[in-house]
């Protein structure tokens, strides 16, 4: 048996990229549900993709009114959600990260709104739809664990996204919902073309292969696979806790 068979699952900023990854790895396990993007031409294409088991929704994370449509059209599509994947964050079109003496306040709140507030809310307005003992999986960044030129603002909400897990586990202890962050590294996902240069498009991605043990970067499958494993009952005892996906980045130094 698939070990998401039957389960229902929404998956935010599941059109593309890493999110996408896991709504492909949610279906291959026998999941339903819904991703949702802003993007209504991503979306059509990735709802195309995934099969009839998998609904399109537009809206914008950072707005409520968008976090509570998604969840009632899902419910009333599929039934209860069993697994909520708060995948939707990362840069802010038209803002740049920077250092702290070049970042105004509004561009601050605009990364914080997008990648921490968003997120609690997205648990908040997802719980009345949600089925007991389901699971919550909150996508960090192995940032969250290393500083890096102008990320600041990211890294800093990436781990309080880690923390949260904490916290939400314990105040849904009572509805046995477990909690967890899944952390990827480098991921070769289209972001890096919204960062950088294309001519030096394939040279950064090297410099991320160079300080990652395993010697490549990861794909959105790899982080799918994680998902998927957080998401079923192979992890039924896994509550409040963070895995980290980035092929060893973090925790192995290449130093010689």
């Amino acid at each position: 048996m698939k070990r998401l068979e039957n389960k229902v699952a929404v998956i935010t900023g599941g059109n593309s990229g890493i999110g996408f990854g896991i709504a492909e790895a949610f279906r291959n396990e026998g999941a339903v549900g819904a991703i949702t993007g802003r993007n209504q031409t991503t979306l059509d294409r990735s709802v195309e993709a995934l099969g009839t088991g998998f609904i399109g929704i537009k809206g914008n994370v950072t707005n409520v009114e968008d976090l509570e449509n998604t969840f009632k059209q899902t419910s009333d599509a599929f039934g209860k959600i069993d697994v909520l994947v708060v995948n939707a964050g990362g840069v802010v079109d038209g803002v740049p990260l920077g250092s702290i003496g070049d970042v105004t306040e509004q561009g601050y709140d605009l990364y914080m709104d997008l990648n921490l507030k968003s997120a609690y809310f997205t648990v908040q307005k997802a719980l009345p739809y949600m089925n007991d003992g389901a699971s919550i999986i909150l996508i960090g960044s192995s940032a969250a664990h290393r500083a890096a030129p102008g990320m600041a603002i990211y890294s800093a909400a990436k781990a309080a996204i880690i923390s949260l897990a904490k916290g939400l586990s314990l105040d849904l202890l009572s509805r046995k919902i477990r909690v967890n962050a899944l952390s990827p590294g480098s991921i070769d996902t289209p972001v890096f073309e919204k960062l950088v240069p294309q001519e030096q498009l394939e040279q950064v991605k090297q410099n991320w292969i160079d300080i990652t043990p395993v010697g490549r970067q990861g794909l959105p499958s790899d982080i799918g696979n994680a998902a998927v494993f957080l998401a079923s009952d192979d992890s039924s005892f896994i509550v409040g806790t963070e895995i980290l996906s980035d092929g060893g980045m973090t925790n192995i130094s290449l130093m010689k």
